[in-house]
């Protein structure tokens, strides 16, 4: 009897230890799924991917303009809620929006009279603001279609879209190779790792536009949410948000958020930068900028105790507290788009760099590689 018990109790032994294998590895594979989102007017299918990390978060990006479309972060209470302004359909995204959560470029921000000169040579790009360019003209990278991949990362569920922008998209020179690389790690961070080249000089300045609210209501306005950014510059605008040139202290002005502080306690002041913007609209000058990631803004959320950080590599942040939002527009589950309801941290070179020379240079050229690394980190308390 025993000589036939063991060989079968062996033979149990393995097939429970390749059940487990093969549930872990479908485990696995469950980290990333892909569904169909819509179809482009030219016929072009376009996809949605979910990323779960070990703590359940989960974020959706879609291949159209390298969007992230929701973001599921647990509060303190371990509930989990979306906190990034979207839409539910492909068709929305693709009409005119606020740039919900998408990739922009090639230059993000705004370039004074659409133009910058370049080893003597003027180019004339695209003005979709006015005179201005923003946000890299009219069909910048949110509207174009990129190429999706899953990929492997010890850090967490991974996805590397890539885009090729052609010489003289939207007036820009070079044929531009460019990939981001969402990662939603088990850290509970969403990172984004960019990477670029060209082969003509040209400008690049990237970023992600997303509107986060960590009420995980878009019902509720971003006023009670407490931000702090280290940075004791700004770089003050003219009415129509192009830099002067200068930096100016944000000591003794509304613009100081180096001590924590409630964004609603005086984003209704006089000073002048805010009556330009309606609000927060404002590039902050990050302290020890030195071309490595470090913790540079948080926003913290009593109500729900969600807590977001911010670290990057870049010597600028764009805060906006969604301004001109008006309720037009309907979000996900038909919720309006509410002055106030989101607010943007897009981490970035500064506004109009190549018209400035004392600013930080944006030139791309070829045998070089731009690469940029942001990371969104919650947690609760």
């Amino acid at each position: 009897m025993k000589s036939i018990l063991k060989p079968c109790l062996i033979v149990l032994s393995l097939s429970f230890f390749c059940i487990n294998i093969h549930s872990q590895t479908q485990e696995k594979n469950k980290m990333i799924t892909k569904e169909k989102f819509g179809v482009t007017p030219s016929g072009e299918t376009i996809y949605l991917y979910t990323l779960v990390n070990s703590s359940s978060t989960k974020v959706r990006i879609t291949n159209y303009g390298a969007i992230v479309q929701s973001l599921f972060v647990a509060d303190r209470n371990k509930k989990f809620a979306d906190i990034v302004l979207g839409f539910d359909s492909l068709e929305q995204y693709i009409k005119p929006n606020p740039y919900f959560g998408a990739i922009v470029g090639r230059y993000c921000n705004r370039l004074n009279k659409a133009k910058f000169t370049l080893d003597g040579i003027t180019y004339q790009l695209s003005p979709n603001e006015g005179q201005n360019q923003l946000h890299g003209g009219f069909e910048g990278f949110n509207k174009r279609i990129w190429k999706a991949e899953e990929i492997k990362s010890k850090l967490g569920p991974a996805l590397k879209l890539t885009y090729h922008s052609a010489d003289l998209e939207e007036g820009y020179p070079g044929n531009l190779k460019v990939s981001v690389i969402y990662t939603l790690t088990n850290e509970n961070e969403l990172r984004i790792d960019y990477k670029a080249v060209t082969d003509k000089p040209t400008i690049l300045n990237l970023t992600n536009h997303s509107y986060f609210n960590l009420s995980g209501s878009f019902e509720n306005k971003i006023l009670n949410e407490t931000l702090w950014i280290d940075a004791d510059k700004f770089t003050p605008a003219n009415n129509e948000s192009i830099p002067t040139g200068k930096l100016e202290e944000v000591a003794n002005t509304p613009l100081d958020f180096r001590k924590p502080f409630i964004i609603g306690d005086r984003i209704d002041n006089d000073y002048v930068q805010l009556n330009y913007a309606k609000g927060y609209d404002q590039n902050w000058v990050l302290n020890n900028y030195n071309g490595s990631v470090h913790k540079a803004a948080s926003v913290y959320d009593s109500a729900s105790g969600r807590f977001m950080e911010i670290f990057t590599d870049q010597p600028g942040i764009q805060f906006y507290t969604g301004n001109f939002l008006d309720g037009t527009l309907k979000g996900k589950n038909g919720i309006p788009c509410g002055q106030r309801t989101a607010l943007c941290l897009e981490t970035q070179h500064f506004p109009d760099s190549p018209n400035h020379e004392n600013f930080p240079s944006t030139v791309l050229r070829p045998g070089d590689v731009y690469t940029q690394t942001t990371i969104y980190r919650f947690s609760t308390k």
